[in-house]
């Protein structure tokens, strides 16, 4: 007699209680269940339990969809292939036991395989049992053809890539690892995921199968059930060949979409599955978020819509309706998009508000500007000039004309305003230092007489800030009248630019840096470069040669030949090591360049030579020895000098000559360095230095 509140027998010793925890374990659960399938294929099923059985199918599909469609990532549900195979198995059972109950008692009635197989069979068959076929038929193939094909190529291509791509990932983890980006457990749950993905997708792979054959098996088993049940009602019932076409092709539509439904439903499901590689979040934030929030995309299917609606014979309600809602959704999407923006540029703003204002390095006020040139407020329009060349476009042009004429790229020039100024007044400054200044009206052209006399004509008579000589500001107006008189017009932007240009040719000697000279070295050919690797620094140094070719720039004596430069260095500095030597031997050399930048229109070279009893005076005047060699002339004799060199080139002016004087190589350096203090303008050559092919012509004597 067993004991109360337990569940054992006390005659023969069996514990119920030890038996019902022990098939409440999940393993054993599992196997008993799967036993259970393989008896259905055995052992006959009465029609109550088959109701149940095809209902738990039916739920068991829709809860393997609804499961697929609501995980966040594929691998979430990796036991889906073997509940693929689970549910395949529970509805062969069931194709199996149905089957066996239409072909015994099929002719007894529709209701003899149940009534959940009676009750699709008049829903789907309508009382017309083609109709029921067809709908079969077509539901069979979407299953087969479109859902079961599509989901196993998936797979099939999932699991691939995932296989190749496996080593890479894998070398990415250990990197991450040795980098110290990840810690030795993260790389472990990375690796237990990498693996558990590949052999989830080689898993679908295989289990895709299972649906492509059961989708096989039941239009196989519809065909059996079809014919055989015909025969058996026939020949061993004795129906009428209408009834039993009636009864067994009721039971057996019914039979095919009871199963065929749940199937259908699992390969969905499957397809969604693996699908969903790439895409984070449920099916449906996911295609709600990239296929509905995109505003372009709804207004684009609302316009087509409304169009649609607009065809003849087209059903304008649903259309219309349909493009009111898409148009709907995209105004609210643009309305969102715009204020995502409005409110992604007042983060910027703020940010940029918050971000404390860099204060410049102090290095920075060390700084010193080669050129510069500053204008007043009513001088900005040449930066941003429209009718004609902008003023930046006119100085790159200076720039490389000089570099063209002179042999050395002049350092960047910086234009800025300044409010210092008055509003037509401008600065060009040389190394920080103001090296000349003017007043320009934009408005206006300004005339000059080539002779150096005032204009006649009616304006604003000013100087012009080049060359200091008379000139009148004149209008649009009279501008082509002072033309045809003979006059130079230039506009005003003309006027700042020569200005410029005239202030860095006489300052090209401190514009040309030690860096300037590196450069120009660096870029010589490389046969001249090696003979700068041999006198420096043993015949002299970069630093010397810059001073030479300052001395030379001083002068306007361009330096593109350098090449030539550096072979009279070389042959000079091999005998002395004063500059002012060197850079007169320079200066032989380059007596051809010379002598033919200053030739005359009828390609002779005008000269104003020194007098002898001058030269005298100069050469008894030299005091010291090499480098502290000077001249110490009296000034009585110094303004009489003065005085006699502006007669001789006054009276050579009048015939229109522009002459260089011409003195001994001796005392040449020492003339020069005194006429330039009042005649800057003047050329001073050395006997030396005169081409023996070049013809001369005597402008005078001083």
């Amino acid at each position: 007699m067993a004991q109360a509140g337990t569940a054992t027998f006390s005659g023969g010793g069996f514990d119920w209680n030890s038996l019902t925890k022990l098939f409440a374990r999940g393993e054993y659960a599992l196997g008993l269940g799967v036993m259970a399938l393989v008896m259905m294929l055995i052992i006959p099923i009465p029609p109550f339990l088959l109701d149940f059985l095809l209902a738990v199918s039916i739920t068991l599909s829709v809860l393997i969809l609804m499961t697929a469609l609501l995980i966040q990532k594929p691998l979430e549900f990796s036991a889906f292939p073997t509940v693929l195979l689970l549910a395949t198995l529970l509805r062969l059972a069931l194709n199996i036991a149905t089957t066996r109950l239409i072909l015994a008692h099929g002719h007894e009635g529709p209701e003899a395989a149940g009534s959940i197989i009676q009750a699709f069979g008049n829903f789907v068959m309508s009382g017309n049992f083609v109709i029921g076929v067809v709908v079969f038929i077509i539901l069979i193939i979407v299953n087969f053809v479109v859902v079961t094909k599509g989901s196993g190529r998936i797979a099939e291509v999932a699991a691939r890539f995932t296989l190749d791509a496996m080593p890479g990932k894998q070398m990415a983890i250990d990197a991450d690892l040795s980098a110290g980006m990840i810690n030795e457990e993260e790389a472990r749950r990375r690796r237990k995921e990498l693996e558990g993905e590949s052999n989830f997708y080689g898993a679908m792979d295989g289990a895709s199968k299972f649906v492509r054959g059961d989708a096989m098996a039941g239009i196989l088993i519809t065909f059996i059930n079809v014919i055989g049940g015909m025969i058996i009602g026939v020949a061993q019932e004795g129906l009428p060949f209408e009834k039993a076409a009636e009864f067994y092709t009721l039971l057996t539509i019914g039979d095919g979409i009871v199963s065929q439904i749940p199937a259908l439903i699992v390969s969905v499901a499957a397809g969604m599955l693996v699908s969903k590689a790439g895409v984070e979040g449920a099916a449906d934030k996911a295609i709600g978020i990239q296929l509905f929030t995109n505003p372009q995309s709804l207004s684009m299917a609302a316009v087509m819509a409304l169009f649609a609606g607009l065809l003849p014979g087209m059903p304008i309600i649903p259309f219309f309706g349909l493009a009111g809602a898409a148009g709907y959704f995209a105004w609210r999407g643009f309305q969102k998009q715009g204020a995502r923006e409005d409110e992604k540029a007042a983060e910027v703003a703020a940010a940029q508000r918050a971000k404390p204002i860099p204060e410049a390095p102090i290095q920075e006020s060390l700084a010193v500007d080669e050129i510069k040139i500053e204008l007043g407020f009513g001088l900005l329009g040449f930066i941003n000039e429209t009718s004609g060349r902008k003023l930046t476009d006119q100085v790159k042009a200076v720039r490389r004309q000089i570099a063209s004429e002179f042999g050395f790229v002049v350092p960047q020039v910086r234009i800025i305003d300044n409010l210092e100024l008055g509003s037509e007044d401008y600065r060009i400054l040389i190394k920080e230092v103001v090296a000349g200044r003017g007043r320009l009206r934009p408005q206006l052209h300004l005339a000059m007489d080539s002779s150096g006399t005032a204009p006649a004509i009616p304006g604003e008579k000013v100087n012009e800030p080049v060359f200091g000589l008379p000139a009148v500001w004149v209008d649009d107006m009279a501008k082509e009248n002072a033309a045809l008189q003979g006059y130079t017009v230039v506009d005003a932007a003309t006027v700042l630019t020569t200005h410029f240009t005239e202030l860095v040719k006489e300052n090209m000697a401190e514009l040309l840096t030690f860096g300037s000279v590196k450069q120009l070295i660096e870029d010589l050919p490389k046969p001249q470069g090696a003979l700068v690797n041999d006198i420096t620094p043993g015949q002299i140094t970069v630093s010397g040669i810059q001073r030479i070719l300052q001395n030379l720039l001083r002068e306007r004596i361009s330096i593109r030949d350098f090449g030539t430069i550096l072979e009279a260095i070389a042959e000079a500095t091999s005998a002395s090591t004063d500059l002012l030597s060197v850079t007169e031997h320079v200066r032989t050399r380059l007596g051809r360049q010379l002598c033919n930048a200053n030739l005359d229109a009828s390609g002779a070279l005008p000269i104003v030579a020194l007098s002898p009893n001058w030269e005298q005076a100069f050469a008894e005047a030299l005091v010291g020895v090499g480098a502290d060699r000077q001249l110490a002339l009296e000034p009585s004799r110094l303004h009489q000098f003065v005085s006699d060199l502006r007669a001789a080139f006054e009276r050579a002016g009048q015939t229109g000559d522009t002459p260089v004087l011409l003195t001994s190589a001796a005392v040449r350096p020492y003339v020069r360095s005194l006429v330039e203090r009042f005649r800057p303008q003047t050329i001073v050559m050395s006997q030396n230095e005169i081409h023996p092919k070049s013809r001369l012509r005597s402008a005078g004597t001083v």
